[in-house]
């Protein structure tokens, strides 16, 4: 006879085994989803120079930080820099000191404060809800379009929403679950140094006033303490700005040139008060966020057709936590609607507190059918889109073409975007069928990490030659020779970085005339090696235009390389520009 010790103990070891990969699938799916998340944010990293339109003044600014020691007031060239403070700049040199490399310099403090990011939204939503909700908050935040663009741009805005999200994280912590001194301290601190970095960096403040308002309608009990605590605030503010505005103060206390007054009535007067009650470009209606919202924030903005209602019935039962932050969203979207200068950019910092919002009822909504269709759709669309660029490009149809034009892309880059943009569509839409709108949430975050790391690792460095300048900078420096000297009139700051140290220029916001003067007599003193570039638009009547050179395209300029013998002596030009763009 056979014992049925065999057969039982085999039923026993399936039971058991079957919880056992249950519980280690439910450990390590969400570390595993977040390393992947990672990943797709860092893929790419070093494989591209920066390109506009803000990338280059900013490396510009640090590389002359690292060469000068001058890191208090930064430079764009000859010129002070004054429309944006230095603390960006001093991460992308510090980062450069670590690693002595500007391909990898240049985007590494936006990955880490994406990174950054995420972790405080998670740790937001754990501290008002529980781990769950601080999850799904994260993951909303990175599958929207806004944050991966800008996770992988070398730019100011990642880092500002960064230090506003950890504010906010402070004083939330303190109005919510407080008393917690020291993190409102330092959530003011934060907040003052985001206002170091960019000037809206205040606007994690304006939280304590919905909480003022709830405070005298006792919606919410009174925090236990002396009313001193709130010093802490004006305190924590203060320590915040200190980090640049002491050092600045005392080199204005000093001797110091005038052009360092010019710079701080430039950076602390007209680039903050006066540009948003008067902005002078980027002239948008009061609508515009709305359009940012319907694009920038896809696909989660398909979703407010059901959030909206569902945080409209939390607020009407006195959820204090969906109050604060849907208040300080909607001041946010108010304060930036209310100035005539807008740019997607602005409302960024708004994201994680809004998702944050949408968090704790999106494990019911994601089981809807509304959330199964749009959201399988939107990633069916980018899909379908990928393939259609893919084909467009590789088979050079006509409608695509002058979207290449001027970019300088020869046909290799071609080649390889429409390759990646066919890798990626054939990615998502292998997604989109495996799931088949079971998990729309998970369908989500995957088809970004798939948009972002084709983005990092293939659409980006096959730009790169053309978009960073680095094509037409080569194709100058070999035009003029080793020993010549290149100097740049109406320059693009990609032209000056690309350059290898070789250039000089009269003066980025300068006149085109004064710039031409300055170039003149810079000629003059070195005719039989020095050159000028410049752009057609700007070549002007004092040039021989039978001795120039047409060097090529780049970022949509067509660049023109002036010998000495080409300037016309005697001449004096009366071209001119309006104000430039920042």
């Amino acid at each position: 006879m056979h014992s049925p010790a065999g057969p039982t103990n085999r039923i026993a070891t399936g039971s058991v085994s079957t919880p056992f990969l249950t519980t280690v699938i439910a450990r390590c799916w969400q570390p595993l989803l977040m390393l992947m998340i990672a990943l797709s944010l860092a893929a790419g990293l070093g494989l591209r120079a920066p390109s506009p339109p803000d990338e280059p003044r900013f490396v510009l600014a640090a590389k002359a930080m690292i060469r000068t020691g001058e890191w208090l007031i930064p430079h764009r060239g000859t010129e002070i820099y004054a429309e944006k403070p230095p603390l960006f700049m001093w991460l992308q040199a510090t980062a450069y000191r670590l690693i002595h490399d500007w391909d990898i310099a240049f985007l590494l403090p936006s990955l880490l404060c994406a990174l950054l990011t995420l972790w405080m939204t998670s740790r937001i939503g754990r501290m008002l809800w529980n781990r769950r909700v601080g999850h799904h908050a994260a993951l909303a935040v990175f599958a929207t379009l806004q944050f991966g663009l800008m996770a992988k741009r070398g730019q100011i805005d990642m880092v500002l929403v960064a230090m506003t999200t950890a504010s906010l994280w402070g004083l939330l912590a303190h109005l919510l679950r407080g008393p917690h001194r020291a993190a409102l301290f330092w959530g003011a601190a934060a907040a003052g140094l985001g206002t170091v970095t960019k000037g809206v960096g205040f606007l994690p403040l304006l939280i304590l006033l919905p909480w003022v308002i709830l405070r005298l309608g006792h919606r919410v009990p009174a925090l236990p303490g002396s009313a001193w605590q709130w010093l802490l605030v004006p305190a924590g503010f203060a320590t915040g700005l200190a980090v640049w505005l002491v050092p600045l103060g005392i080199a204005v206390l000093q001797p110091h040139a005038a052009e360092v007054d010019a710079y701080v009535r430039e950076i602390l007067f007209r680039q903050t008060a006066t540009r948003y009650v008067g902005a002078w470009h980027h002239l948008q209606p009061a609508w515009y966020y709305l359009q940012v919202i319907a694009t920038l924030w896809l696909p989660g903005c398909l979703l407010l057709p059901r959030l909206v209602p569902a945080w409209a019935r939390r607020v009407a039962r006195g959820d204090t936590r969906q109050i604060l932050l849907i208040s300080w969203v909607v001041l946010v979207l108010l304060f930036f609607s209310a100035s005539p200068g807008k740019r997607e950019v602005y409302l960024f910092p708004a994201l994680p507190l809004l998702c944050l919002a949408a968090a704790p009822l999106l494990p019911g909504l994601l089981r809807q059918r509304f959330a199964r269709i749009v959201l399988p759709g939107f990633t069916a669309l980018i899909g379908a889109a990928s393939l259609v660029l893919a084909m467009a490009t590789l088979m050079q149809a006509s409608w695509i073409q002058p979207a290449l034009t001027g970019r300088d892309l020869d046909p290799d880059a071609t080649a390889a975007i429409g390759y990646w943009a066919g890798a990626l569509g054939a990615a998502v839409l292998a997604l989109a069928a495996v799931l088949r709108g079971r998990r729309p949430g998970l369908l989500a975050v995957l088809t970004m990490a798939c948009v972002w790391t084709a983005y990092g690792v293939g659409f980006m460095p096959a730009l790169d030659e053309a978009a960073s300048a680095r094509q037409l900078m080569q194709r100058v420096l070999q035009t003029i020779g080793p020993t010549a000297e290149l100097g740049l009139v109406d320059f693009r700051e990609q032209n000056y970085l690309q350059a290898d140290g070789r250039a000089t220029d009269f003066g980025y916001r300068q006149p085109w005339d004064v710039q031409w003067r300055r170039a003149r007599r810079w000629v003059d003193d070195a005719p039989s090696r020095r050159w000028i570039l410049v752009t057609d638009k700007a070549l002007g009547p004092c040039v021989d235009t039978r001795q120039v050179r047409a060097i090529g395209q780049s970022n949509r300029n067509a660049w023109q390389l002036v010998p000495a013998t080409a300037l016309v002596h005697g001449c004096e030009s009366t071209i001119n520009r309006g104000d430039i763009d920042e």
